[in-house]
């Protein structure tokens, strides 16, 4: 189903119409989630036998791609929830169904959230500064913070992970399902901030939060592995992450052409002028040059493609080109539109301070470039050894 046949031009023209108003009152996206709910957005990975869409994750990109360019913030707040389906039904394309439940509840309107990220946590999936007790049922207590939870006001559901250092042998790393009315979870409210403000991405306090033995979902060691759960997680966010931030930088391109063929200079058309030209056709080449990039690596995730240990690094970097094209483009854009986008209200105003955000998510510019490096030349210790 073509992305176009769910988010209809009125759909997005009524997202596009609210997303000023949400970031000046630094309020959530309620009004959009409605209409977003009820174009089944939320069930764009389940099958059409539960209820759902049935899209591979191709057709999810151009989906957030699409919301997008309409709502920065909204569709970054969404990609969360998505993430958490996309996973689920990437484990399912390799005979896994352990998180078919999270398909069947989005169609049935359930909301998940992303409660991953922790402060000082340069580790992410690889280790967490979130304690999980065991306890005597096979359940967890989780206690600790969780940072950027997106959908903090609206969901339902939420995906969280902690360390167990009770057993006597290595430590593991438990990750599991929280309900909206667990207690000893806490959502403090701390957004606000430059841009992305209607995701709402507040932090989660976790106080002896207990998931049940049922939603326990994983465990896995400390320090990096080959799970394929993990895998899916880091897969998954770094694909959607790019759509958003790809979509961003198309409409950066819209914006700046618009300004250009709007505006005059000297008395002359804006749109004539070599220099806007070339900016504006700069910024349109480079944004030709990321969506294949960000549809391959979809398409090679949906196919089952092997790239063995590249696949991390091409994953990180994935995310990162896509983060400093949106980044370029929207300042190209607002060159060429001038001082008028310097204005609050003015949506590249809003797009500047939006697309600044994604230098927060992982994996950031040190990050990426270590993994390329170890890939391709080994660890540093084995260039040393060989020295």
């Amino acid at each position: 189903m073509p992305a176009a046949d769910i988010l209809t031009p009125a759909l997005l023209e009524r997202i596009r119409s609210r997303a000023a108003g949400y970031d000046d009152a630094n309020t959530f996206f309620d009004e959009d989630l409605r209409d977003l709910r009820e174009a089944g957005y939320l069930a764009l990975f389940t099958p059409r036998s539960g209820g759902g869409h049935g899209l591979g994750i191709p057709e999810v990109v151009a989906c957030q791609r699409l919301l997008a360019a309409a709502a920065p913030a909204t569709a970054l707040a969404v990609n969360m929830h998505l993430v958490w389906c996309g996973v689920a039904h990437l484990l399912s394309l390799r005979d896994d169904d352990s998180l078919s439940f999270i398909l069947r509840e989005a169609a049935a309107g359930e909301l998940f959230a992303f409660g991953i990220s922790e402060p000082g946590n340069s580790a992410v999936l690889f280790d967490s500064a979130t304690a999980a007790v065991p306890q005597e049922d096979g359940g967890y207590a989780f206690t600790g913070r969780k940072i950027f939870t997106s959908l903090a006001p609206a969901w339902t559901r939420l995906g969280i992970f902690g360390r167990d250092d009770s057993g006597p042998g290595e430590p593991r790393l438990v990750f599991g399902f929280a309900e909206r009315d667990t207690a000893g979870i806490h959502s403090p409210d701390d957004w606000n901030t430059m841009g992305m403000r209607a995701s709402q991405s507040r932090s989660t306090v976790l106080d002896s939060a207990i998931v049940p033995a049922e939603r326990i979902v994983r465990t896995t060691p400390v320090g990096p592995h080959g799970d394929q759960f993990v895998f899916g997680i880091f897969a998954l966010f770094s694909t959607l992450l790019s759509a958003v931030y790809n979509g961003v930088g198309d409409r950066a391109v819209e914006l700046a052409a618009g300004a250009a063929l709007n505006r005059r200079r000297g008395g002359a058309a804006a749109a004539a002028d070599p220099y806007i030209r070339w900016r504006v056709a700069d910024a349109a080449i480079v944004m030709d040059g990321i969506r294949p990039q960000v549809d391959a690596v979809a398409r090679d995730l949906e196919d089952g493609a092997d790239h063995g240990a590249l696949w991390f690094p091409r994953l990180s970097a994935l995310k990162l080109r896509t983060v400093e094209a949106a980044r370029g483009v929207v300042e190209q854009a607002v060159k060429v539109a001038g001082g008028q986008a310097y204005s609050r209200g003015h949506e590249l105003e809003r797009l500047y301070r939006d697309v600044l955000a994604g230098i927060f998510h992982p994996t950031n510019e040190d990050a990426a470039h270590a993994s390329m490096a170890t890939a391709l030349l080994g660890p540093v210790e084995q260039a040393e050894a060989e020295r």
